[in-house]
């Protein structure tokens, strides 16, 4: 069994307008909710054996924040393709996942992240699927289970949405 955790980076501020979008760092809620999720993530037994991420700011920074509770020897893969990815480019670069990891947390954006949390969810809970083809906010963060020998075989349909987290689930 293998568990891909897709997470939206925490929420971002956007005090300084004239930041770059990559340059733009967590706002105060995001820099709350970092944490809760990595909490939730060890209480479910699901810390992963990979982190890949975007290189934006708000990514890294969500990451740093759930670090101390995942685990700071944790492998990190900032991949400067998942920048505001597509569907398409996030599936190949999970792909190419080495075959040792049977845990993958890939920390991303939206619209991208939220495409290819759908596509690859076939089956699941019929009210995670709803909640999260509604929305996939901030710090969402969706875990799918995949019956499969390697990353590379994954593909739309071949997943089993496990959980859909949101951070007003965790308040």
């Amino acid at each position: 069994m293998r568990h891909l955790l897709l997470l939206r980076h925490a929420k971002s501020a956007w005090d300084e307008p004239e930041l770059p979008d990559v340059d733009r760092p967590l706002a105060a809620r995001g820099r709350k909710t970092a944490p809760m999720l990595a909490h939730w993530l060890d209480q479910q037994q699901l810390t992963p054996d990979l982190v890949l991420c975007s290189p934006a700011r708000r990514v890294q920074e969500t990451w740093e924040l759930m670090r101390p509770v995942l685990g700071e020897g944790v492998p990190t893969k900032i991949l400067r393709t998942l920048y505001l990815a597509g569907p398409s480019r996030l599936l190949a670069a999970l792909r190419r996942t080495p075959e040792d990891v049977r845990t993958l947390l890939l920390i991303g954006h939206n619209p991208g992240l939220a495409g290819l949390a759908l596509s690859l969810s076939g089956v699941g809970r019929e009210k995670a699927l709803a909640r999260m083809a509604k929305k996939f906010p901030t710090a969402g963060l969706a875990v799918i289970s995949f019956d499969a020998e390697q990353w590379s075989t994954i593909g739309a349909g071949g997943g089993k949405l496990e959980a859909f987290v949101r951070p007003k689930d965790l308040a």
